[in-house]
């Protein structure tokens, strides 16, 4: 039975460590506007001294120089329906308490009455105010823009080591 067990972690624990450095990791997207007006969409695979190296749509590397280069927008994953989750979770029993202290149980039909409707729709009513308040604002800051045309030289090289933290490789020689 030890065999067994023993036998079972180590084969857990080499399976386990395999899946871990199987997820490689993604470069930025990023939408380049040429100065010609030419969109380039795709993932950012690496900055070299002049340009940036993407991996287009269409799976096709593209280069692109950056005195070539308007505008680059870094578009970012939106985050509305984490932020509509986290708004409802904290929505639902927060409209049911708000419910259940503005309308206490009184006595009377009218009073019974007020209570169950506080108590049934406040956190219906508080889930979907705070789910739609967060969607919000997991929503916002959707992409990032960088006006390079126009740039100097010291600000354009200050650019091109931030993209490089956003590149799939880091350390382009």
């Amino acid at each position: 039975m030890k065999k067994f067990l023993s036998l079972f972690l180590v084969f857990s624990l080499v399976m386990l460590s395999a899946n871990l450095y199987a997820k490689e990791r993604r470069g930025a997207k990023l939408i380049i506007t040429k100065t010609d007006g030419q969109q380039i969409r795709g993932e950012l695979i690496t900055v070299k001294p002049n340009s940036l190296l993407l991996l287009s749509i269409t799976g096709r590397d593209v280069s692109v120089d950056v005195a070539d280069i308007k505008v680059i927008r870094i578009v970012k994953k939106s985050k509305f329906w984490t932020g509509a989750v986290i708004g409802l979770c904290v929505g639902i029993p927060l409209g049911y308490y708000v419910g259940d202290s503005l309308y206490p149980p009184e006595p009377g039909f009218l009073g019974g009455l007020a209570n169950s409707i506080a108590k049934r729709w406040g956190p219906i009513i508080g889930g979907l105010v705070l789910a739609l308040i967060g969607g919000a604002i997991g929503y916002r800051g959707e992409s990032e823009t960088i006006q390079i045309e126009g740039m100097t030289d010291f600000k354009i090289h200050k650019t091109l080591e931030y993209l490089r933290k956003k590149a799939r490789i880091r350390n382009y020689k």
